[in-house]
């Protein structure tokens, strides 16, 4: 038996001013939740929003006091960032994908959606006739969101039926041989699936990029926790898989929002390749009337237009952390492998009810457990299963406003709790005995 009643979660739509709770977006559904959880004192068990769900890391804080306390604070920041934050940044790459980046091409912004913001601008001005931009899907919602604002044009494809080097290179030929796509982009590990494309993969990502003049967005807000494998040992191998292997042109987003606990900090960096930041566009220059180097333009002309740098402490507070990471000090990836755990306890409560993982395999291996995962139920698409599910006291997000073709949900593990555990397996008893499978 349910929790909610279809009369009261359309009370809680109704209220929330949410119109189809089916194609809800993450803060909809929020607010759906949490207006049932108000309502009626029914704790959720909320896998809605991609919050980080771990202590905020105390090497931060305490470079961020130090700061304010130096009074340099009382100063605007440089657009193109606190010097040492830069070097720290460029030393990070080093340390844990062993790829040389200048740090001049590293460049700090207020959270990873600022920084694709401003590379969508950059990256759709820089050619005539390429203004558009390729989704490898699925994906983070909100950078569709983005383009909607800036009024850019973009095409996708569900990367699901086209995994390996071979599916992969016939596909993505397809969409740039059209000659209008101005970047690519993709997270690595997945939001929302958690695949996490392979070393081939990448590099037929790479060669295309060089041979259609195409900029890469790697979003790499997961950094280094696929845990299937022994990431994130500073200066050692295995090293993180990146399309900059194969190609100059390309943008790596680091954010310290899920590696560090440090969302509410709003920080982040663009790593450009050497060769893209220093290359100079005549239309960027015309556009901005400045030097038309992308890297310059893009920090000096656009990121600045839009934020006026990052907060002065944050940036401190971040170099700190990730010096520290280079040093072998801070275990960013022990300090999160909790969210593996959380995961694999979700997923065998799910898997024993009748549920079932939707994107359950990379090229070579099962998918592993992470921040996130993809569940179905039986034939029901992903609109009908969160409305389901919401009635029995689970949040969630429908696949499809991710760009997915696979009916389910995602689920993010962040926010569980122990004592939620056995709320979980005794609501999708009951929900599984509600719907039974045919």
């Amino acid at each position: 038996m349910n929790l909610f009643s279809d009369a009261l979660v359309k009370e809680a739509c109704e209220a929330s001013s949410v119109s189809g709770l089916s194609d809800a977006t993450i803060g909809e559904v929020l607010l759906v939740a949490r207006y049932l959880e108000e309502k009626t004192g029914i704790p959720f068990i909320r896998m809605d929003q991609g919050s980080p769900g771990l202590p905020i890391n105390e090497y931060g804080i305490l470079a961020e006091k130090q700061a304010l306390d130096s009074g340099i604070c009382s100063q605007y920041p440089a657009a193109e960032g606190y010097p040492p934050l830069k070097a720290a940044a460029s030393r990070f790459v080093k340390a844990f994908i062993d790829l040389d980046i200048s740090p001049e091409g590293c460049i700090p912004t207020t959270g990873s959606v600022a920084g694709s913001f401003s590379a969508f601008i950059a990256c759709t001005q820089r050619i005539p006739g390429k203004d558009k931009v390729l989704f490898i899907d699925p994906g983070f919602p909100i950078q569709k969101s983005q383009l909607r604002v800036l009024g850019i044009g973009w095409r996708a494809f569900d990367v699901y039926a086209h995994r390996g080097a071979d599916a992969l290179r016939a596909r993505l030929e397809a969409e740039l041989s059209a000659g209008d796509i101005a970047a690519i982009v993709y997270s690595n590990p997945n939001n929302p699936a958690w695949i996490c494309l392979e070393e081939e993969e990448l590099r037929v990502i790479g060669e295309l990029a060089t041979r259609y003049d195409v900029v890469v967005m790697e979003d790499l807000a997961y950094f280094c926790m696929d845990y299937r494998r022994d990431l994130g040992k500073p200066f050692q191998p295995p090293f993180l898989p990146s399309v900059a292997r194969y190609t100059d042109n390309y943008i790596l987003m680091l954010s310290a929002s899920k590696i560090f606990s440090y969302a509410g900090q709003r920080i982040a960096l663009l790593c450009i390749g050497d060769d893209l930041y220093r290359r100079r566009y005549p239309v960027l220059a015309e556009r901005y009337a400045d030097a038309g180097i992308f890297g310059v333009t893009l920090t000096a002309s656009i990121i600045y237009m839009i934020t006026s740098g990052c907060t002065y402490s944050t940036q401190f507070g971040y170099a700190r952390m990730l010096e520290l990471a280079c040093d072998g000090r801070l275990d960013f990836v022990a300090d999160t492998r909790e969210y593996a755990l959380r995961a694999r306890r979700m997923k065998d409560i799910f898997l024993r009810h009748g549920f079932h993982i939707v994107y359950d395999r990379d090229v070579s291996a099962e998918v592993g457990d992470g921040f996130f995962f993809s569940l179905g139920y039986g034939d029901m698409d992903g609109g009908e299963l969160l409305c389901e599910l919401i009635k029995y006291g689970v949040s969630s997000i429908n696949l499809a406003t991710t760009g997915s073709s696979r009916p389910g949900v995602r689920a993010c593990v962040s926010r569980m709790r122990e004592e939620l555990y056995p709320l979980l397996d005794e609501r999708m008893a009951a929900f599984a005995a509600d719907h039974p499978l045919l």
